[in-house]
């Protein structure tokens, strides 16, 4: 084998995942040699797009169940009775370059498993015959029919898979008064001369990348907080918060300072005997981590945040994008952590925001079990289900038509939120609004009250 893998992991973790990728297909028997070197194009140019360094065509797996079936695919023989030349020969024969592709046999449970390796394009999209090859989710097109996506792989063969680093923002006239007085606020000095280069707010011409652009004092970028009434997005929307449109370091702690108006605290009387307990409606530690993990994690490079919903029964906690490159499922719920942004996560780690321990993923896990994270096409939910103790003290199904709904503000933001220094806490004020039993959309509107 010429590729330091270990495939069965790979092929394991694969057969995991919901659903197929740009850059993996599974089969199960024989394709026309034809068609091998067409999926060899397209998975070798859709593996440049999505940052990973191999694709894979793996024959014994059921493409629908992904069940591991086993397969008597002969990657040895002749490409036709009437010819001579092995299979592996023509298709190389056929590439526009030689990509160094590899058939692999391995077995997993006595199942025979064939995996070929197809490694990235590297300097220019792969062609089969003449022709590039795209995929567009699990099936196999001509690329001259996506432009967009054509443009896209040429970029991303010149700079490197696309990232909040090395995309040009299309905003230059960005300013970061904001970052100086957060930087201030923890302690740390930045150096105005030099705190571009410092962060990484520059691309290779010296503009201003997407990083500058998040951490400017207007990031451009709608960062909202919608609460429904009912279990579903069909139900009324009670109302929607926006946090976006600043710095985004200020935007998280808003929306972490959110979650603790939402986090009602409940009174516990069951086997009360002196003291009662109190029980929060969520676990805090787990949305500290999730919404943290959102923000750091998040593709901010197609210019979306992430979302933020909470719905009668539970909260949801959406960020863009998939799994990173070298990144597995089972490396992503043990927190071996692969970064999607490194340079955001390190100025995280500098204002320790984040640690560099991987145990956030871990924690959320531990709370509410890997069944609470969702791996869609293109997004990643946590989900952040409520305790309730009495469901007679909850909100209402459907709110008022007219109940109150607030418009998206974007206000500058001065400093970042220091509650050491705002008199009583925000956990007496809450304690003291709920002497009687409210429900989460009241305690949702508590912003606009003298409460708080």
């Amino acid at each position: 084998m010429k590729f330091d893998l270990d495939l069965k992991k790979i092929v394991l973790d694969l057969a995991e995942r919901d659903q197929e990728e740009e850059w993996f297909e599974f089969k199960m028997n024989i394709l026309k040699p034809d068609d091998i070197g067409g999926y060899i194009s397209a998975i070798s140019n859709s593996a440049a797009l999505e940052g990973q360094p191999y694709g894979y065509v793996i024959w014994g797996i059921h493409n629908k169940t992904h069940e591991i079936l086993g397969t008597n695919f002969n990657y040895n023989a002749d490409v036709d009775n009437k010819s001579s030349e092995p299979l592996k020969h023509y298709l190389a024969r056929q590439m526009s370059y030689d990509i160094g592709f590899d058939f692999n046999e391995i077995s997993i449970d006595g199942k025979r498993i064939i995996v070929l390796v197809v490694p990235t394009a590297y300097k220019a999209p792969l062609a089969f015959q003449e022709i590039r090859f795209i995929r567009i989710g699990s099936s196999k097109e001509r690329l001259s029919k996506y432009p967009e996506r054509e443009s896209q792989l040429f970029f991303a063969l010149r700079n490197g898979y696309p990232s909040i680093s090395n995309t040009e923002s299309q905003y230059q006239d960005l300013t970061f008064d904001k970052l100086f007085v957060y930087y201030e606020s923890k302690g740390v000095k930045l150096n105005r001369r030099t705190f571009k280069k410092n962060l990484g707010l520059l691309t290779e011409n010296g503009k201003y990348n997407i990083l500058a652009q998040l951490l400017s004092d207007d990031c451009r970028i709608h960062i909202g907080f919608t609460l429904f009434a009912g279990d579903t997005k069909t139900s009324t929307m009670y109302s929607t918060k926006e946090f976006g449109y600043t710095c985004i370091l200020y935007a998280l702690d808003k929306v972490l300072e959110y979650g603790e108006v939402l986090n009602i605290p409940q009174a516990d009387e069951r086997n009360r005997v002196v003291e009662r307990k109190e029980i929060m409606l969520f676990n805090s530690d787990a949305y500290r981590e999730t919404v943290i993990n959102a923000f750091v994690h998040n593709q901010w490079v197609d210019g979306n945040a992430p979302m933020f919903t909470g719905f009668r029964n539970r909260l949801e906690i959406l960020s863009r994008g998939k799994l990173p490159p070298k990144q597995t499922l089972e490396g992503f719920f043990a927190g071996e952590s692969v970064p999607v942004n490194p340079d955001l996560s390190k100025i995280f780690i500098q204002l320790h925001i984040t640690e560099h321990t991987g145990r956030g993923v871990p924690r959320i896990v531990e709370e509410y079990g890997k069944e609470c994270v969702d791996f869609r096409e293109n997004s990643i939910t946590v989900t952040i289900p409520y305790e309730r103790l009495d469901n007679n003290s909850n909100a209402p199904v459907d709110a008022p038509v007219d109940a109150p709904v607030d418009a998206p503000v974007d206000a500058p933001v001065d400093a970042p939120v220091n509650k050491s220094n705002s008199g009583d806490s925000i956990e007496d004020r809450i304690l003291s609004f709920c002497v009687e039993a409210k429900g989460i959309l009241e305690i949702a509107d508590i912003d606009r009250k003298s409460v708080v």
